[in-house]
């Protein structure tokens, strides 16, 4: 079993163990299991994103912290939370992430996830200056998901 497979399965025993909340801090998790807080960021974006069914806040600072809840949240519901958990800048990878778990969530259409990758990906973005990348992408994403509602 993987690091990755293992974070998971702590992650959803605490949930279980606490009706569905639970709170972590970032470093801690990665001190427990040996890795980098990116391991648990990447654990995190990948089996805990709302297509899967689940709600994730985060504080940044000290005293930050990472919630994770159940989530019982229909198809509109998601999306929402996905635009608002975008911020004000997505790079390439983030948003090809994004929608690869909404499209295998079943929450956008294959027609949907192939639009917006188009639109979001480096050609699309190619003519834009270095800096304004990421943020013209994250305005493109939140966009055409609200046009998907």
């Amino acid at each position: 079993m993987g690091i990755s497979d293992m974070i998971t399965n702590f992650i959803y025993k605490s949930l279980d163990d606490s009706d569905g909340v639970f709170e972590l801090q970032r470093s801690a998790l990665a001190e427990m299991f040996g890795c980098v807080p990116s391991q648990i960021n990447y654990v995190i974006a990948t089996r805990f994103s709302p297509e899967h069914g689940f709600i994730v806040e985060s504080r940044r600072g000290g005293g930050g912290y990472i919630r994770i809840s159940r989530a019982s949240l229909d198809k509109a519901g998601l999306l929402m939370h996905t635009i608002n958990s975008v911020g004000s800048e997505l790079d390439a990878a983030s948003a090809f992430a994004l929608l690869k778990n909404l499209y295998a969530g079943g929450i956008i259409s294959e027609c949907a996830y192939r639009l917006i990758a188009a639109a979001t990906g480096e050609q699309s973005l190619k003519k834009a200056p270095l800096e304004a990348k990421n943020r013209l992408r994250a305005e493109i994403f939140k966009q055409t998901l609200i046009n998907t509602i």
